[in-house]
């Protein structure tokens, strides 16, 4: 898609974010940026605290018009303390 990043706003983030249904509601599934990183920073922006929101490349088999799609999922009870700041979280077995 030339020098531009299009992002299609899949059905996950429009329920997990307020913010990117109502972007799908004025402009349409799609949206488009200067760069991969200023749409990964866009969705990091969407997101609710239960909810993580990010960008993943489309397939490059990928017939659609999107370089990559806004997707979003409940947060893991293992995404929060220490996890969150880069730090190895221990699995307890027992």
């Amino acid at each position: 898609m030339g020098d531009r990043y299009v992002v299609a706003i899949k059905p996950s983030a429009r329920r997990a974010s307020g913010a990117a249904g109502e972007w799908v509601l004025e402009h349409g599934p799609h949206r488009a940026f200067d760069s991969r990183p200023l749409a990964r920073e866009w969705a990091r922006s969407l997101g609710p605290p239960d909810r993580i929101l990010w960008v993943q490349d489309a397939h490059p088999l990928d017939g659609s018009r999107a370089d990559g799609y806004l997707l979003a999922r409940h947060s893991s009870p293992l995404s929060s303390g220490a996890d969150r700041h880069g730090e190895q979280v221990s699995l307890d077995s027992g």
